[in-house]
């Protein structure tokens, strides 16, 4: 039998529902854990930013419209295929993180059980973040909360998967649209999982995933004046503090870029749920 070629893939950028390739044409060397060649990935530019606000603010409208209950099913039904491609991932995590088959296999399991976990907020948070408030008169004084809009995610670093899963779950559940950097060494489990995406419920443009260079779009994801809020997860700690500075100039919502990255495994709060809330509060005079 002869020998023939390996195949060797390029993958694409995930935008409003899309697969385009980059705006600059360019791509870069993907290696697993040991430093061999896996894939060629899209490596984005400012013009790809650009497009998938675009793509994220067309969506907000029609997502946060949607009802809880909805959102919610259609985060399930995304735990439903993420479980029918577990094999895939075990393999991605693994070959990227450098992790045994079961530790993998643990860290795949998590992120499923971690997207169920946050589906399932959908429709509990706002009696959670929401009051009725007490007042001096015949009114009824309801807050209530609303999705922020817009969010840019620099996804962890060393986590592909799980802590993947961690920052984008919490930030559509409400309503929210998501543009996220993923990993720079590590974005294949983002790659399929904008596979899996694009064959869910979830609409085009809700999450928007770019392959890059995070300290070359980092800049334009935090000063694009119509993105939100911002998840620093996954800055470099050199870029941190700029980051911020960039993102106050239209007052964005900033998750800050913690000392070390966190242990994804522990079960999340709603930290990041109630960061990408508004409050909205109506009054409401009594009947009579």
């Amino acid at each position: 039998m002869s020998d023939r070629l390996t195949v060797r893939k390029t993958y694409k950028l995930y935008v409003g529902g899309k697969f385009p390739r980059s705006e600059s044409g360019r791509s870069y060397q993907v290696s697993d854990a040991k430093g061999r060649f896996v894939a060629n990935a899209a490596q984005a530019s400012r013009k790809d930013v650009r497009d998938a606000v675009v793509a994220a603010r067309k969506a907000v409208a029609g997502w946060s419209g949607a009802t809880a209950y909805n959102r919610g099913q259609v985060l399930y039904r995304v735990a439903e295929l993420l479980e029918g491609r577990h094999a895939q991932f075990v393999d991605e995590v693994g070959q990227g993180e450098g992790l045994t088959r079961a530790k993998a296999e643990a860290v795949v399991d998590a992120a499923i059980d971690r997207w169920v976990w946050y589906a399932g907020w959908s429709d509990k948070i706002t009696q959670v973040a929401g009051s009725a408030n007490p007042v001096a008169g015949p009114f009824f004084n309801l807050s209530t909360p609303e999705p922020t809009g817009v969010v840019g995610v620099l996804a962890p670093q060393a986590s592909s998967l799980l802590g993947l899963v961690s920052v984008i779950a919490p930030a559509i559940v409400t309503g929210n649209t998501v543009v996220v950097m993923t990993s720079q060494d590590r974005p294949l489990p983002a790659v399929s999982l904008s596979e899996v995406l694009a064959t869910s419920d979830v609409p085009g443009g809700v999450v928007n995933i770019l392959t890059g260079h995070t300290d070359e779009l980092a800049p334009w994801l935090a000063a694009h004046m119509d993105v939100n809020a911002i998840d620093l997860v996954g800055a470099a700690p050199e870029q941190a503090a700029a980051l911020e500075e960039a993102a106050a100039d239209n007052l964005k919502r900033v998750l800050r870029r913690p000392a070390a990255e966190p242990d994804w495994m522990v079960e999340p709060g709603l930290e990041r749920i109630l960061t990408y809330l508004e409050t909205k509060t109506v009054w409401h005079p009594i009947g009579v």
